[in-house]
């Protein structure tokens, strides 16, 4: 037996050799650069004995392989070169590995990502269990970054090229029945008899390198020198038009591949450890970086202090539209919890039942989710017209019309029919909870959890506290928005909150932009190259007209004239253009417009009395519609709404898509330079009024050379 702080080695009496990962104080295990020392010695000591047939690489951990590499390292890189070297010193040990003299084989159980799939890949052989907890992936694209340990070489070997450019360039994870499909790994067993399964596989023998049957087509495409070039084109090709260019992991991920599949496996290292030095030194991936230890650190805060959350065993929802739907969904399949929905009719049950049946589904025919385990996650699902079964719930999220007499009724009723520690959780998007709260026998047990659509899919939610909300109330809906999967970012009780007072002014300007002659498709395609997901004239007609034009009078009231949206908008609503649910809006909806085709419904623009002129080009559109969401996020930050400039970063990213390379509004003013940001504010204001007007903080940040974060 041989011990070191992360690793032991024990030979059973089979002759077989366990190598155990368990980094002491972790709850996941990481790769350290410091553990190729380590390694090296543990495989040495097994080569150096004759007796030992092969070896099973598995984790002391419960529920994690491993899950990736010590980001942190890559911090204290001063240089592309000193990168270049931490790659190159993974791609060595793990050649260590793959070319023991004996069979090693990967005993995988839960998150196998990253360094830890590279890991798994140097190995002869992989063995993965059924359980949903395990997972394979290449994520290192979403920190700016692209695997540097030979993940870029070996995996096209295992699973084809183009499957393998699918994976690093999305980042996406496989479940180990995708996985074994794919060729990834050898087997998948249950996890009480993984060990075993791993050593009958080592007393076989190093297995032959099986070719992964491919079709007619795929072996055109693959084995061919046109067919490669041709998957590599179109490949760089589908990237630019989802990237815009703007992160230079994609296009490096791609150039590497193809340098392996073209000129061999060492100089595809060579080509992946030098293109991970350059891009650990991008801002792109600095930005990208920050994200990742920002909602780290985040997953350990309570939003109150030192308090503890209290214990959520049961949830409900009222209202069964595609919010309350939506959130029921993720507190049964995300959270595990049971939850009841109440809606005035069985219509609205059926459908709220439905919309989780058909996610689900999707993901049985995707071979992501066992049907007994759908089965499982539907039943925790339960709906009632009236309060029968809130005896017993610990939390009750409200998502009905934002009517401030209802919602209060709504506050009444949960405190007539619930124990004396529910919490009654708005999901509102603009009415202040202190007014939703005003009635409340129990008003510190009253908070805001405002959710984006669609719920299961965004991961930001908004936990509004308003002033009598007691700490425990905080960190109790805190706690159960994170087992739903969701990063909570706690807010102040004001008008629009945060995401939506910085969103409403977004959307305000891309319609003055709009009014003034622009065309709709030149606004949208601006802020995309920009970094948005979807245009802002795309996103009024997902989000609903209606909806745009229903908070536009609630901000401006409490929050001044700059949030007044411009006149012309109550045009499209007289006109009945709701946006996407109405099938009418900006854009063409119907089944006449083709699938993935956008068009412009060209009546809009008299609708709104508008002649297009184009004036401005793609940078001065962009610039003029985030200049004041930036100008906001600071004033927010001013005025508490937000605790932290990583908070205002982390709901910025999560709830509007501001576009993750740039680190968020405030990360992004700082690379600007507050200064810039000021003259920019300052022309505008001289061309269109006080709607610009730069912020007092920014204002003083200039005087006295401040920035957001430290250099």
């Amino acid at each position: 037996m041989s011990d070191s702080n992360s690793f032991s080695l024990a030979v059973r009496d089979d002759q077989v050799a366990i190598l155990t990962m368990d980094i002491v104080g972790e709850s996941m295990n990481v790769l350290k650069a410091s553990f190729a020392s380590e390694i090296e010695q543990l495989l040495q000591k097994i080569t150096n004995d004759s007796k030992i047939k092969g070896v099973v690489f598995i984790s002391g951990k419960a529920d994690s392989f491993i899950a990736g590499a010590d980001i942190s390292m890559l911090d204290s890189c001063k240089s592309a070169d000193e990168a270049e070297k931490i790659a190159q010193m993974g791609q060595q040990m793990f050649d260590r590995l793959s070319q023991m003299r004996v069979p090693v084989v990967a005993a995988i159980h839960g998150p196998c990502l990253g360094g830890g799939l590279e890991l798994a890949m140097a190995c002869h052989a992989r063995i993965a269990t059924d359980s949903p907890k395990t997972v394979l992936g290449l994520p290192e694209v979403q920190l700016g970054l692209l695997p540097g340990s030979g993940g870029t070489q070996r995996l096209p070997k295992l699973v084809g090229v183009q499957k393998a450019l699918d994976m690093i360039l999305t980042g996406k994870q496989l479940r180990a029945a995708q996985a074994k499909k794919a060729g990834l790994v050898d087997d998948v067993v249950p996890q009480s008899i993984l060990l075993e399964a791993a050593v009958k596989k080592v007393l076989a023998g190093k297995p032959p390198v099986v070719v992964k049957k491919q079709s007619v087509l795929n072996k055109l495409l693959e084995q061919t020198s046109p067919g490669r070039k041709l998957v590599f084109s179109q490949a760089l090709k589908q990237t630019l038009a989802k990237t815009q260019g703007n992160y230079p992991a994609a296009l490096k991920i791609i150039r590497v591949i193809q340098t392996g599949v073209e000129q061999g496996y060492n100089q595809g290292l060579a080509a992946e450890a030098k293109a991970f030095g350059q891009l650990c030194m991008t801002p792109e991936s600095a930005a990208l970086r920050s994200i990742f230890f920002a909602t780290t650190q985040m997953k350990k805060e309570t939003g109150a202090g030192a308090v503890i959350p209290q214990k959520i065993h049961k949830a409900a929802v009222l209202g069964g539209g595609l919010m309350g739907g939506g959130i029921a969904n993720v507190t049964a399949t995300k959270a595990g919890l049971p939850v009841r929905i109440k809606d005035i009719s069985e219509k609205g049950i059926s459908a709220a039942l439905k919309y989780t049946y058909d996610q689900l589904n999707k993901k049985v025919k995707k071979r992501f989710l066992r049907k007994t385990d759908m089965q499982k996650q539907l039943l925790r699902i339960t709906g009632t017209t009236d309060f029968s079964g809130f005896h017993d719930v610990d939390i009750v999220v409200e998502a009905v019309f934002e009517d401030l007499a209802l919602k209060q009724q709504m506050v009444a009723d949960i405190e007539q029919h619930c124990p004396e520690h529910t919490i009654f959780a708005s999901n509102t998007s603009s009415l202040p909870i202190h007014q939703i709260a005003e009635k409340a026998a129990r008003p510190e047990q009253v908070i805001g959890l405002h959710y984006f659509s669609p719920v299961d899919k965004m991961p930001l939610v908004e936990v509004i506290a308003h002033e009598k909300t007691s700490a425990q109330t905080i960190a109790t809906t805190v706690a159960f928005a994170r087992k739903q999967g969701k990063t909570p970012i706690v807010v102040k009780d004001a008008a629009g909150f945060y995401v939506n007072r910085i969103l409403a002014l977004y959307m305000n300007e891309a319609a003055n932009i709009l009014l003034a002659g622009e065309s709709i498709e030149k606004i949208d395609k601006a802020l995309v190259k920009f970094g948005f997901p979807v245009g802002p004239i795309t996103l009024l007609d997902e989000v609903g007209i209606d909806v745009g034009a229903k908070i536009s009078p609630i901000l401006s009231a409490e929050l001044g004239e700059r949030f007044t949206a411009p006149a012309a908008f109550e045009k499209l609503l007289a006109d009945g253009r709701k946006g996407k649910k109405t099938e009418k809006g900006f854009y063409q909806y119907g089944k006449s417009v083709k699938k993935g085709k956008k068009l412009v419904d060209e009546s809009v623009y008299n609708v709104l009395g508008v002649t297009v002129a184009p004036a401005l080009n793609a940078d001065e559109i962009a610039s003029r519609c985030t200049a004041q969401m930036l100008n906001e996020a600071v004033r927010c930050l001013d005025e508490g709404i937000i605790a932290s400039a990583r908070d205002g970063d982390i709901g910025a990213i999560f709830g509007i898509g501001f576009p993750p390379f740039l680190g968020g509004p405030f990360r992004y003013i700082d690379s600007l330079g507050v200064n810039n940001l000021i003259a920019t504010l300052r022309q505008l204001e001289n061309r269109f009024g006080s709607r610009f007007t730069p912020c007092p903080r920014l204002l003083k940040m200039a005087e006295q050379g401040e920035r957001f974060y430290p250099n």
